[in-house]
C-alpha cells in the first residue's frame, strides 16, 4: 500500500491541478491579509470559502482520479495484492496531496505575515485541521459514488449533486423544516440534522472556538448551549472522524463485492 501510495502522490504532484489548487490558496491567503491587514479577521473570511470550496475540491478530484486511473487500477488488480490495499493507498494519497497543497498554499502567505506572533494561531490551525478533515471525507464519498457508477458522465454527475445537497440544498431543507414544526421541541433535532452535514458541523465547530456568537445562528447557539464550547468541540472532532471512518468501510464492503 505503500508503494501505491507513493506513487499516487507523485502522480498528483505532477498534474498541473494540483499547482493551480496550491496557487489558488497561496493567492487567496496574500489577498486575504493585504485587504483585512489583520489576521484574526483574514481567518473569519478564510473559513467561508474553505468551508464550501475545500468539499468542491475533494469530491471533484476524488471521481476524476478515480475514472483517470481506471485501466491502471484494474492492471493492478491483476497483481497478487488485496483490493483494499490498492484503494486505500489511491485515496490516503489524493486526500494527503490536497490537504499538503491547503497548508502549504495559506500557510506560507500567513506565516510570512507573522502569524506565530499573533493570538490567531490556534484559529488558523483548527482551520486548517477542519480543511484536512473535509479533505479526506470528501475524498471518501467521492470514491463511493464513482466505485457505485460505472459510467463516467454520471459519476461526475452524483458527485457535484452530493457536494451541492451538502452545501446548499440541506440547509435550505433544514431551516424549512424548522418553520414548519416550530410549535415543536427542535432541540434534539437540531443536533441530530447538524451531524447528518459534516459542512455544516464544520462550520459550526469553527464558530464555537471564535466565539462569535453573531454568527452561531440557530443550530450553532443550541449546539453550544447544550454541549458548551470545549465538549462540543470534542464531539464535533469526533463525528468528523466518523464521518471519515464509514464511508471508508463502506468502501471496503464495496470493494468485496465489486466485479471489476
Amino acid at each position: 500500500m505503500l508503494k501505491i501510495l507513493k506513487y499516487s502522490i507523485f502522480d498528483l504532484l505532477r498534474s498541473r491541478w494540483s499547482y493551480v489548487y496550491f496557487t489558488f490558496y497561496l493567492l487567496l491567503g496574500f489577498v486575504l491579509l493585504f485587504l483585512n491587514n489583520d489576521v484574526n479577521k483574514a481567518v473569519i473570511t478564510l473559513m467561508n470559502i474553505i468551508i464550501v470550496l475545500t468539499p468542491l475540491i475533494g469530491t471533484i478530484f476524488g471521481v476524476m482520479y478515480y475514472y483517470n486511473s481506471k485501466e491502471f487500477t484494474e492492471l493492478l488488480l491483476a497483481q497478487p495484492i488485496k483490493r483494499s490495499q490498492i484503494f486505500m493507498g489511491q485515496y490516503l494519497g489524493i486526500s494527503l496531496s490536497l490537504t499538503l497543497s491547503l497548508v502549504l498554499g495559506l500557510g506560507i502567505p500567513f506565516v510570512m505575515y507573522g502569524l506565530f506572533k499573533s493570538t490567531a494561531i490556534f484559529d488558523f490551525s483548527l482551520l486548517i485541521l477542519i480543511g484536512s478533515f473535509l479533505n479526506f471525507i470528501f475524498v471518501a464519498l467521492a470514491y463511493n459514488i464513482a466505485l457505485s457508477t460505472e459510467n463516467k458522465i454520471k459519476g461526475f454527475g452524483y458527485a457535484i449533486l452530493m457536494w451541492l445537497f451538502l452545501a446548499v440544498i440541506y440547509d435550505g431543507i433544514f431551516m424549512i423544516s424548522l418553520i414548519i414544526f416550530n410549535e415543536y421541541p427542535l432541540d434534539k433535532f437540531s443536533l441530530f440534522a447538524t451531524m447528518l452535514n459534516p459542512i455544516d458541523l464544520s462550520r459550526i465547530l469553527i464558530l464555537l472556538k471564535l466565539d462569535i456568537s453573531a454568527l452561531l445562528g440557530y443550530t450553532g447557539a443550541i449546539f453550544k448551549d447544550f454541549f458548551g464550547a470545549n465538549i462540543g468541540a470534542f464531539t464535533s472532532i469526533l463525528i468528523l472522524m466518523l464521518w471519515v471512518v464509514l464511508p471508508l468501510r463502506r468502501i471496503k464492503y464495496k470493494l468485496k463485492r465489486k466485479d471489476f
